[in-house]
């Protein structure tokens, strides 16, 4: 009932979920502490707290959300996509970053109308579980086999994806059988019911087999067939080749050992999140800074990290320097050079200065944090809302587009991780997405809740500005406040409303994941139609 009452609703957000006693015989009290999951879709977040519950880790219960996503928000999570995920482990005490992002395909033939990715997410997440999963894998791809077999109610989340590219979307056949209304002339609407079979296939040969099947056995020949015939571009040799590759994060210390991990280009959004935490972490400055002074400092900083991305990020989102030196001192000190408190550097002024870059706000983020003390924060693509727009025949799987013009690609994508070194607790994960927006939603939420101590939900609710250097023009939500507003104004800025900067799933635990459990929140962005869940 209470399921059936959160999918109804546009969004859902838990309370804190430690052991507070205050909530006793209240709906949604949690008795003992067993995690907690935030997904941009109900149904998948639901799925993986159940996981929690039945005793996984993090990485088991991240492993079901994303199955999930691939049947219930195929828009941005199909089996032919890929991300990024951070990951924390308090045993070894090691932050890592997995990086499964869509693949480049040897050749892209003629016949390729529609050239597709490299299917990325079930090689990732199997990569995942192997390192850090508790549970037995068919265990975690059952729920979405089920799903996808027995037939979901489209959610809101999914809902609001289709109608926006219902046009397009209508266009393939495959898509029409699944995603039409009888008739074919309109997409299903939210609560119609959808059954995806061919779909439910693969997932129980993944769930049964792994992911070696899909890859390189007589699935990923029944995969090609079906890409080519769907226009895209795939053979034998990039499913078997692809790899995804556990990388070092980029490291922002705070102070006293608790430390600030971002994953790191090709995830390129993470680099422009690192940087700008550190320009408001040097020298203190953000901490120093009168309350009037922190929306200049956010935004400044902001409008430089972007710029300082044109400098070192290549075409594909790659770094051209070592991305530990992306936040080192004498380098943030330089971005920093130009900053006053009182007045608006211009865009054009920096050196370099900002590039204009059109970057696809597709993607979906989510959060997972077991009772261990460990945590995954994950954001995924598909490079375009939806891929290509077709799915491959006989296999249920939404494409994902090659990136390209008019901004699709991964670029910005990036969660963030915080631990106490000394503490050995974690404090904070969160992930975003939503384009340009989403670094510096991320970072708007981090600086609040960590920086200033405000309470999660607050935060994550609070108004946002955003900069992305060009156009030189301070983007803010309707509703911010005035006051501010004109004191950015007074300081040379321009500014424009615009409905929604980001949507972010976190956790934060100022007392720490493992020490102080009650001290926890998790909450999913109201922006979104997801959904924040303890386990119980």
């Amino acid at each position: 009932m209470a399921a059936t009452l959160c999918l109804a609703l546009a969004a859902c957000s838990w309370q804190p979920f430690g052991p507070d006693e205050s909530q006793r015989g209240t709906i949604g009290f949690v008795r003992g502490f067993l995690g907690g999951v935030a997904a941009d879709e109900p149904r998948a977040a639901l799925i993986g707290k159940e996981i929690l519950s039945a005793g996984g880790s993090a990485a088991d219960a991240a492993v079901a959300v994303y199955f999930a996503l691939s049947v219930t928000l195929p828009s941005s999570a199909s089996l032919g996509g890929g991300g990024v995920c951070l990951v924390h482990d308090p045993v070894t005490q090691e932050t890592v970053a997995l990086d499964f992002l869509p693949g480049m395909p040897k050749a892209v033939p003629a016949s390729a109308d529609r050239p597709s990715a490299v299917p990325a997410n079930p090689r990732g997440f199997f990569m995942l579980h192997a390192r850090y999963g508790r549970l037995k894998w068919p265990q975690l791809v059952s729920p979405a086999a089920n799903l996808a077999r027995f037939g979901i109610q489209i959610s809101r989340a999914l809902a609001t994806d289709i109608a926006k590219v219902a046009g397009p979307l209508l266009q393939d056949a495959e898509v029409r059988r699944i995603f039409a209304q009888p008739g074919g002339r309109d997409t299903v609407k939210e609560r119609d019911f959808v059954r995806q079979i061919e779909l439910a296939a693969v997932l129980e040969r993944i769930r049964s087999q792994g992911p070696g099947d899909f890859y390189t056995g007589p699935l990923s020949r029944q995969i090609v067939d079906g890409v080519k015939a769907a226009g895209g571009s795939l053979s034998p040799e990039d499913l078997r080749d692809y790899a995804p590759a556990w990388r070092e994060p980029i490291k922002v210390a705070i102070e006293y050992r608790r430390d600030l991990f971002f994953a790191p280009p090709p995830a390129a959004g993470g680099a422009v999140a690192a940087q700008m935490a550190a320009m408001l972490l040097s020298n203190r400055r953000y901490e120093r800074a009168k309350t009037d002074v922190h929306a200049h400092l956010f935004v400044e900083s902001a409008m430089r990290a972007f710029a300082d991305r044109a400098r070192w990020m290549r075409e594909d989102g790659s770094s051209s320097v070592p991305p530990a030196t992306l936040v080192a001192d004498d380098r943030i000190a330089q971005l920093m050079t130009s900053f006053s408190p009182d007045r608006h550097t211009p865009a054009d002024q920096l050196s370099p200065a900002p590039v204009a870059r059109p970057e696809s706000p597709a993607a979906t983020a989510f959060v997972t944090a077991d009772r261990d003390g460990s945590a995954v924060a994950c954001a995924l693509t598909m490079n375009n809302l939806f891929g290509t727009g077709r799915i491959a025949p006989g296999t249920g799987i939404v494409l994902t587009a090659l990136p390209g013009p008019g901004g699709r690609g991964a670029i910005s994508l990036g969660p963030v991780i915080l631990y106490d070194q000394r503490e050995r607790a974690l404090e904070f994960a969160g992930a975003a997405s939503g384009g340009v927006t989403a670094p510096t939603a991320l970072v708007g939420v981090l600086a609040r809740t960590v920086f200033e101590g405000m309470p999660l939900e607050d935060a994550v609710n609070a108004k946002r500005l955003h900069h992305g250097g060009q156009p030189d023009l301070v983007y803010h939500e309707p509703g911010f406040d005035e006051s501010i507003l004109q004191a950015l104004i007074g300081r040379g800025d321009r500014v424009a409303a615009t409905p929604v900067l980001g949507q972010v799933n976190a956790l934060s635990c100022p007392g720490g994941l493992r020490k102080g459990p009650h001290t926890c929140a998790i909450r999913t962005d109201t922006r979104s139609f997801g959904l924040a869940t303890g386990g119980n």
